[in-house]
């Protein structure tokens, strides 16, 4: 394909955002002393602020690039995506964010070992999150790739690698040097920036069709191999029993994976109550409301001016539709606004990402369970640190390894994963009494092992033309997504472990768990 747009004012523009986003980061981040500074930047965001914050965490790659690209290359099957990953919030609102903002402090590890023996508990906890952060980070990078396929006519796999190698070492630099602060801001300005793009975007295409709904749908099923089907069910994920199946396994990783997702659940550390934590979430949910409808204007709207063969032979793929309609409306100016955009929610989100990863071990396992909850907080900070450093290298590999997929699909795993195994566990330690440290351990390392076997062995990594290794053929699970056998399997193994284990839960704790859990009564005070 040839290049599209002026690449020098491409770059340019993307340039103008980094330079002045690294810039945000250091002048509110420059007292990253002590965890809280670090970690939660210090509870000091109010919950407009971090809904603002919580939708630029989770409005990602995924969203903007992926189910764009989905909803211009299959329609209704595209648009499946928004609906799981908007009513998931509920799940957050109604059952998780107050009881993990009152008994934890700064990561997921707090919650689940607050009333059972610490260091297998957070060791756990800390593997878990290292891995739902790596697979989230690895779909990152891999529209981070595609984007400048596109944008600058990368064609080459070494070309795009080091281009992939670039956005990992630039947000690495906003870890190191801003902490939560620092990300948090730089997730409100592309929040901010995001919206208004998708927003104006899908007024001008509502316009050019005469704001007909109608009109758009039928422009776009007209330029489109599929025609009518992608108005109905099936284009994606078509009648027969694998591919029903495998809709109701994606469906309930994203409903039930958002708020599993460590890096979404650390957020609501970063406001001082549990009030604040509610209405992050209310903020966030009308904000990716309005996002969504919003992909659903702009992915039929390339579908009716780019058409989805143009789209699907483009570099990147189908997470090419957003930069390729931007040109086909807007020219060199809007391409270059919209690549740029793309890459500050790439750059945004593998920050907040990166962070959570990096504290989860600094906290759990080197301050808990290597220091024995005696490590000095300087230290730990600096810990945190260098892991950010390692998360990058090891996030830019997996990054060049899955270039070329579509990032909402490769987010639909990270978010089973989660679910595996970060649901059960946190739902039973906040509200069943008898859950124990045996269980905890069963339910974690069950849902997440089994997970990532099932996801090994699915046509996801080989086995077919569109697989990661498309020249391998190694798969035996005919799914897609493992989120229907691993999700059930890790409340299974909670419960039945709970019950098989000799130490029984701990009464005293898990009143005063229950009272924090309902009250916020001493949530100020870490656990160790």
């Amino acid at each position: 394909m040839e290049s599209i747009g002026n690449q020098g004012l491409n770059l340019s523009i993307f340039a103008v955002f980094v330079a002045v986003t690294l810039y945000v980061v250091y002048r509110v981040s420059n007292r990253n002393v002590t965890q809280s500074d670090y970690y939660t930047a210090g509870s000091s965001f109010t919950g407009r602020q971090n809904g603002m914050a919580l939708s630029g965490d989770f409005l990602s790659a995924a969203s903007f690039l992926g189910i764009t690209g989905g909803i211009a290359v299959n329609g209704y099957d595209g648009f499946l995506y928004s609906i799981g990953w908007v009513v998931a919030w509920l799940i957050g609102l109604l059952l998780i964010a107050e009881g993990l903002r009152n008994t934890g402090r700064f990561t997921v590890g707090d919650v689940l070992a607050f009333r059972m023996r610490q260091r297998p508990v957070r060791a756990a906890a800390a593997n878990s999150t290292l891995v739902i952060s790596f697979f989230y980070m690895v779909a990152q990078m891999a529209g981070a790739g595609g984007l400048v396929a596109l944008l600058l006519d990368v064609q080459t796999k070494g070309g795009q690698a080091v281009v992939i190698t670039v956005v990992g070492v630039i947000m690495v630099l906003y870890v190191l040097f801003g902490g939560m602060k620092g990300t948090t801001w730089v997730q409100i300005i592309k929040a901010v920036l995001l919206l208004l793009c998708v927003v104006l975007m899908s007024i001008f295409l509502l316009g050019k069709f005469g704001f007909s709904v109608s009109a758009l749908l039928d422009s776009g099923s007209q330029n489109s191999p599929l025609g009518d089907a992608v108005l109905d069910p099936g284009a994606k994920y078509g009648l027969d029993e694998t591919s029903k199946l495998d809709f109701v396994s994606l469906a309930l990783a994203l409903v039930l994976g958002i708020a599993s997702l460590p890096h979404v659940l650390m957020r609501f550390y970063t406001v001082p109550n549990a009030r604040e934590a509610r209405r992050s979430v209310v903020w966030a949910t009308w904000l990716m409301v309005a996002f969504y409808l919003c992909t659903l204007v702009i992915g039929f709207g390339a579908m009716a001016l780019v058409g989805s063969r143009t789209i699907a032979r483009a570099p990147g793929g189908e997470n090419s539709a957003a930069p390729l309609l931007a040109f086909e409306i807007g020219g060199t100016v809007l391409l270059g606004v919209v690549c740029a955009v793309a890459f500050s929610t790439i750059l945004a989100v593998v920050a907040g990402l990166t962070l959570t990863a990096s504290a989860s071990f600094a906290h759990d396992v080197y301050a808990n369970v290597i220091k024995r909850g005696n490590a000095d907080p300087r230290s730990e900070v600096r810990v945190a640190r260098q892991t950010a450093v390692v998360i990058g290298v090891l996030s830019i590999g997996g990054g060049i390894a899955a270039n070329g997929q579509n990032v909402a699909s490769l987010v639909a795993l990270a978010l089973a994963l989660a679910a595996s195994s970060n649901l059960s566990t946190i739902l039973y330690s906040l509200f069943w009494r008898r859950f124990n440290t045996q269980g905890t351990l069963w339910a974690i390392y069950g849902g997440l092992v089994s997970c990532l076997v099932l996801i090994i062995f699915s046509p996801v990594v080989s086995g077919s033309r569109t697989s990661i290794f498309p020249d391998a053929d190694f798969q035996w699970f005919p799914l897609n997504n493992p989120g229907i056998v691993s999700i059930p399997l890790s409340f299974l193994l909670g419960y039945v472990g709970t019950l098989l284990a000799r130490e029984k839960a701990d009464p005293d704790k898990q009143a005063e768990m229950e009272v924090r859990a309902l009250t916020g009564l001493g949530s100020g005070l870490a656990q160790h």
